[in-house]
This record gives C-alpha cells, sequence and structure tokens, in this order.
C-alpha cells in the first residue's frame, strides 16, 4: 500500500504544535513517509539581533521561535514557504489556519494533489457561511467543495490548548470522520494518537466541527466574568448555559448530530477548557478589565477598535476566533428570528459590539434560566 505524505498546511501556535506529534507518528509508522512537511505562511523574525526568515529558522534550529518558542520540533518536519511545493502529491492535509485564509490557498492545493487519494482533517474551529441562504456551512464541507467530490475531510477538535500538547502534557481529543471505511479511519487515528495525547474517532462531524466554533463564543463570556471577578459558581452557571446552547444551536442547523458527541473531548471538555485557558477567555478577560464596572454604553466603532488593540497587544500575530464567531451567529439568529432561544449568546455579542456594559453577562445567564423554569403554560 502506499504510503501517507503527510502536509500540514499552516505552521502558527497550534499548527506548530500538532507538528511535534505528526513528526514523530509518522517517523515511525511503517504506512507514513518520514517527511513531514508543513507550509509556513513566510515572515521575518529576529534571532541574534538579525533578521532571518521564519522558515529557515524552523529548518535550521527545529523550533517555531515566534509561535511555539522553547519547544523543539522534530527533525523530520520541514517548513516550506512554498504552497505548491508544501503540498505536492500529499496524500494527507492537515488544515490548521485561520479560515479565512483558506479561499486564497485551497485552489493552489487543488491544483497539486490527486484529490481522488488524498484525505484531509482541519483542527480549524470556526465556520462558513453561505452569501446567499446566510446559513452555516462547516468549514470541512467548504474544503471538500473546492477540493472536488471525491476528496473527504474529517476534523480534529478537542480539550487542546496548543502549549500544554506540545509539551507533552496528557490530553484527549477527537477526530470525526468517514473517510470510506474503518482502516482508512484507524489510519488517520494512528496519525494523531500517541501516549500523551489520546485520539478517539467518531463518525459525527457536523457536531464535533461545530462545537469547536461554538465554544469560542462561550469562552468570551467565560473571560467577561473572569475579568469582573463575578466568581466560580457564576462561570459555572455560564458554562453549564453555554453548552446547552451549542446544543441547541447544533439540533436546529446540522442534521444527524449525537447527542453523545458533546460528552467527548470535542464537546464538553473543549468548552471547559477553553473557558479556563485559551486566547479567546484571555483576550475578553482583559476587555471586561478595560471598560470595568461602569454602566455606560461603547459605541460598536469603539468596541472593534478596542478588541483590534487587545488581538495586538496580547496574541503576537494569533487571531481571535471568538469574536468573529459571535458576529455570525449572531446575524444568523437575529435574521432567523431566534435571538431569544440563545439569550447567553446574545449578551456575549451585545457587549463585545454594541457596546453593553461587561456585567450584564449575568443577564444571558439568569434569561436563560427563567425561560428554563417558567411554567408551560408561559411559555
Amino acid at each position: 500500500m502506499e504510503k501517507e505524505q503527510i502536509c500540514i498546511i499552516g505552521s502558527g501556535n497550534w499548527g506548530s504544535a500538532i507538528a511535534t506529534i505528526v513528526g514523530r507518528n509518522a517517523h515511525r509508522l511503517s504506512f507514513c513517509h518520514d517527511e513531514v512537511r508543513m507550509w509556513v505562511f513566510e515572515e521575518d523574525v529576529q534571532i541574534n539581533e538579525q533578521t532571518a526568515k521564519l522558515s529557515n529558522v524552523i529548518n535550521e534550529q527545529h523550533e517555531n521561535i515566534k509561535y511555539l518558542p522553547g519547544v523543539k520540533l522534530p527533525e523530520n518536519v520541514r517548513a516550506i514557504p512554498n504552497l505548491e511545493e508544501a503540498v505536492k502529491d500529499a496524500t494527507v492535509l492537515i488544515f490548521v489556519l485561520p479560515h479565512q485564509f483558506l479561499p486564497k490557498l485551497l485552489p493552489t492545493i487543488r491544483a497539486h494533489v490527486n484529490p481522488t487519494r488524498c484525505h484531509g482533517v482541519s483542527l480549524i474551529k470556526g465556520l462558513d457561511f453561505d452569501a446567499e441562504t446566510k446559513m452555516p456551512v462547516l468549514i470541512s464541507k467548504s474544503i471538500e467543495t473546492v477540493m472536488g467530490e471525491q476528496f473527504r475531510c474529517g476534523v480534529l477538535m478537542g480539550a487542546n490548548v496548543a502549549d500544554e500538547v506540545a509539551r507533552q502534557r496528557t490530553c484527549e481529543s477527537t477526530l470525526a470522520c468517514d473517510f470510506g471505511s474503518d482502516s482508512d479511519n484507524e489510519r488517520m487515528r494512528q496519525i494523531f494518537d500517541e501516549e500523551h495525547f489520546r485520539v478517539s474517532q467518531i463518525s459525527d462531524v457536523a457536531g464535533a466541527e461545530a462545537c469547536g466554533a461554538l465554544k469560542n463564543i462561550i469562552a468570551l463570556g467565560a473571560g467577561f466574568v473572569d475579568g469582573l471577578n463575578l466568581g466560580g459558581n457564576t462561570k459555572a452557571a455560564l458554562l453549564r448555559i453555554g453548552l446547552l446552547e451549542m446544543t441547541k444551536f447544533c439540533t436546529i442547523f446540522f442534521g444527524g448530530v449525537e447527542k453523545s458527541t458533546f460528552m467527548e473531548s470535542c464537546g464538553v471538555a473543549d468548552l471547559i477548557t477553553t473557558c479556563y485557558g485559551g486566547r479567546n477567555r484571555k483576550c475578553a478577560d482583559e476587555f471586561a478589565k478595560r471598560r470595568g464596572g461602569e454602566l455606560t454604553y461603547l459605541d460598536s466603532e469603539s468596541c472593534t477598535k478596542l478588541w483590534s488593540e487587545i488581538e495586538s497587544e496580547m496574541l503576537n500575530g494569533q487571531k481571535l476566533q471568538g469574536t468573529l464567531a459571535a458576529q455570525e451567529v449572531y446575524s444568523l439568529l437575529k435574521a432567523r428570528n431566534l435571538l431569544h432561544q440563545f439569550p447567553l449568546m446574545s449578551a456575549i455579542y451585545e457587549i463585545s459590539f454594541n457596546g453593553k456594559p461587561a456585567n450584564t453577562i449575568t443577564d444571558g445567564i439568569r434569561t436563560h434560566i427563567e425561560s428554563a423554569t417558567m411554567p408551560r403554560s408561559k411559555l
């Protein structure tokens, strides 16, 4: 059987972290080529008071000094700034970059791989939205559409803070896929699974992927709670209600979602870890602190500017996913007259972009509880 040629498309914090695992596994698995290619968006970095190309630094020092400093990458991981060269004849494509960049890259990728032999796995936590219907579209499905009808794309989602994964702290993840056979699914699982990174495989791609996007919205709310020191009880309530709203959203907008998916690492576990760590919670914490306990409203432009400042100051070139997801999901719910069914997500958006005081996050919690306890005759 032909060996798998793996290409990781993206080299940020998470892309570099997953490269540590995939690189080690490719080296030991007999059905994989030893070399793992990693496409790098080329940029200049400073090292020893000199300017160097990031791809050269990765290949020479086996470390992504900008996005994952202090962690050595396996020597069989090769950084390639030319996309055509990176994906040429690849049979496994691992997508791990902000989804806004995909439309530009996918036509080039499609032209240089054989989609009948190639599979994909997306680690991207976000959603696309159809330009005409405004309905949510899974990013894995957007990838499949461009790559051709024979191309299949699964997702890897879970409670996976990149730095902890890279430092081999024990965690788990969920591979959701259906590549046509149990043996193909298992081969893909083995590419990611190792002693400190345990991977289970399910078939519910829609549920796993939607959870990965929606939990970033809830993490913004967790950050508001933390920034205002509202306490553990409030945060626990927010997580519970957030999970309920995630479940409801998936049930309404995606067919075939399985309830058991929300108990996987891609569901409740990812929600918990994102609401206690990760960039969305951290930036929302800072957003709330800068707004303080003031009861005045900010205009939308000032909100957007504040998010941009925080992102620039705190993320070292990385991007927030939760703010974009909150905007897109709010627009969808508003267009479908469903905001009343998602009071927590609505409150998070109102604080983030309509300038409501950060302490109104508790309104989203209370409204949900009041709706749930209201006598049926009044609903």
